[in-house]
């Protein structure tokens, strides 16, 4: 009886191949340097226009110049000293720090019934959704101009409608006081930026699949319960995002605050911004105002991180987690 020979199958070839490790990529590919090539002009714009001028200021603030322009002499940390042992620097933050909070709250709300609005169907839903963007499209100086005659005390619009419907016996004086003058200054500033926060509202609320809202309804789901449980927990990256830029952005506006009230009455509303500038330009002293910046710069990169850190919305790993 004849054996029947098994062809033997060439393993040994094709195990030593799987079992050879994967070469590497050298870090100096050719793909890599044409990305660092298209990178690189970005990087140098930045440099020099974000990097050099922190180290300048850094560099300034350890120094005693007072115009620009003037030579300083090196005094370490001394402008640092006397501005956190200065008054004036707390009450600035301290305002600053009430101005951002009423910002974000008005203009969260304002954004939030805006987009609610015009998420609606109605006659002329798309000229309203144009429209509103306007106000954050107007420069800042006419808006300034607006706002200040709409409020004036003296044949001011808002004053005259209030007068003669009896609201008041007399004309408000809206930036006469450093209460009203803060309070007014808030409201313009929120109803010049909240547009631009309804319109990003707007677009997520439309990415909503509104099978999520007929399910439920459905389930007996009331109009609240269909907000906190479907519409707030959708828009939560987009809030986060708002949330960080917006605050970043609000804390460091100057031009309606200086427009509007130059910092007055009597300092009501010198937040830091305009506290750096009146240091800087009007009582020169630039070294201090320089100091007052890096500040302040450090305690925006430190909000930005604990904000990052703890009201970060949940990535997908960790719903699934």
């Amino acid at each position: 009886m004849r054996r029947c020979r098994v062809p033997a199958f060439k393993t040994s070839t094709m195990t030593s191949s799987a079992l050879r490790p994967k070469r590497r990529t050298p870090w100096l590919s050719h793909r890599i340097l044409i990305a660092y090539l298209f990178v690189l002009p970005l990087m140098l714009w930045l440099a020099a226009t974000i990097l050099y001028p922190l180290a300048s200021a850094v560099w300034l603030s350890v120094q005693d110049i007072k115009v620009i322009g003037t030579p300083g002499e090196f005094v370490g940390l001394e402008n640092y000293e006397r501005i956190l042992t200065s008054d004036r620097f707390w009450e600035a933050l301290g305002r600053s720090l009430i101005w951002v909070l009423g910002n974000a709250v008005l203009q969260t709300s304002l954004a939030f019934v805006a987009a609610l609005i015009l998420k609606q169907a109605f006659p002329g839903q798309q000229v309203a959704r144009v429209w509103i963007i306007l106000s954050w499209i107007v420069p800042t100086v006419v808006v300034v101009i607006i706002w200040r005659w709409l409020l004036s005390a003296s044949g001011g619009v808002v004053n005259y409608v209030l007068v003669s419907t009896g609201i008041t016996p007399e004309p408000i004086g809206f930036f006469g006081s450093g209460e009203s003058a803060f309070a007014s200054v808030i409201a313009i500033n929120s109803w010049r930026y909240f547009p631009f926060n309804a319109v990003i509202l707007l677009a997520a609320l439309q990415r909503i699949p509104a099978e999520l809202y007929e399910a439920a309804s459905v389930d007996g789901a009331n109009t609240l319960q269909k907000f906190r449980g479907i519409t707030l927990p959708s828009l939560q990256p987009v809030l986060f995002v708002l949330g960080l830029i917006g605050t970043l952005m609000s804390f460091n506006v100057f031009d309606v605050i200086w427009l509007l009230t130059k910092g007055g009455p009597s300092g009501a509303t010198t937040t830091l911004p305009v506290l750096i500038y009146e240091t800087a330009f009007g009582r020169f002293r630039l070294s201090q105002a320089a100091a007052m910046s890096v500040i302040t710069g450090g305690l925006l990169v430190a909000f930005a991180l604990l904000f990052i850190r703890f009201m970060s919305p949940p990535s997908d790993g960790d719903d699934e987690d």
